[in-house]
C-alpha cells in the first residue's frame, strides 16, 4: 500500500479537513496543534495567501506523523512540488487538472481535485485522485451528490466544501458526502488559538 493510501485509510476515521487560510506561519503550530488535539487529522493551507508553504513547512515538521499536512488551492504541478518539497503530503484544488492529479499521485500525495460535474469526478479518478472535493458545494446541493454517489465508485470519498456548519453536515452525511473542508466557519485570519478550539470541538462531536 502507497503513503498516500495509508493516510486515506487513516483519515477516514475522522475525515475533517480544516482549511487554513491566510495562517499566520507565527501562530501556525499553535493552530495546528489545537485542531489536533481537537481530532482534526487533516489540515490543508491554501497557498493563494502569503506565508503558506512555510505554514506547511512548520506543521509537518512538528505535528505528530499521522497527521495529513498539505496545500490547498494547488493549481499547477508547480504547485504541487512546492507543497512536496515543504513536507505537505495532501493536495487539494479548486478545480480538475488531470496533471496536477497525475503528479500529486507521483509524488505519494494524498490528491483531491475539486469537481462539481460527473465528467470532472470520472476524469480526476482517472487520473488517480484518492478523494473528491465537492465545490461549490451549495451549486451542487445535496441532489446534485446523490446523483454523482449513484454513478460513482461505491467507495469514492467525496468532501464537500463551501459554508459547511455542525449543523448542515447531517443532511450532507445522507446525500452520500463521506468527509468535509471546512473554511472560514472553523478558522479566519485573528482568530484566538481558544476560539478555534471551541469551533474544531464543535465539529468534531458533530462528526462523532
Amino acid at each position: 500500500m502507497t503513503v498516500a493510501l495509508q493516510l486515506r485509510a487513516h483519515l477516514r476515521a475522522m475525515p475533517l479537513v480544516a482549511i487554513l487560510r491566510g495562517l499566520d506561519p507565527e501562530q501556525a503550530l499553535a493552530v495546528g496543534q489545537v485542531l489536533v488535539d481537537s481530532g482534526f487529522r487533516a489540515l490543508e493551507v491554501p497557498l493563494n495567501r502569503p506565508g503558506a508553504l512555510q505554514c506547511i513547512d512548520i506543521l509537518a515538521r512538528h505535528l505528530p506523523p499521522g497527521v495529513l499536512v498539505g496545500g490547498g488551492t494547488v493549481l499547477t504541478v508547480d504547485d504541487v512540488q512546492a507543497v512536496h518539497a515543504a513536507g505537505g503530503r495532501l493536495v487539494v484544488s479548486p478545480h480538475c487538472d488531470a496533471r496536477v492529479i497525475a503528479r500529486s499521485v507521483a509524488l505519494d500525495m494524498l490528491s483531491a481535485p475539486g469537481v462539481a460535474t460527473p465528467t470532472e469526478a470520472f476524469t480526476a479518478l482517472q487520473a488517480g485522485a484518492h478523494a473528491l472535493k465537492l465545490f461549490p458545494s451549495d451549486m451542487v446541493g445535496h441532489a446534485g451528490l446523490k446523483a454523482l454517489k449513484s454513478v460513482l465508485p461505491a467507495d469514492t470519498d467525496m468532501w464537500p466544501v463551501g459554508g459547511i456548519t455542525p449543523e448542515s453536515m447531517a443532511g450532507w452525511l445522507a446525500a452520500g458526502a463521506t468527509g468535509f473542508g471546512i473554511g472560514s466557519q472553523l478558522y479566519a485570519p485573528g482568530m484566538s488559538v481558544e476560539a478555534v478550539r471551541r469551533k474544531a470541538q464543535h465539529y468534531v462531536q458533530a462528526f462523532s
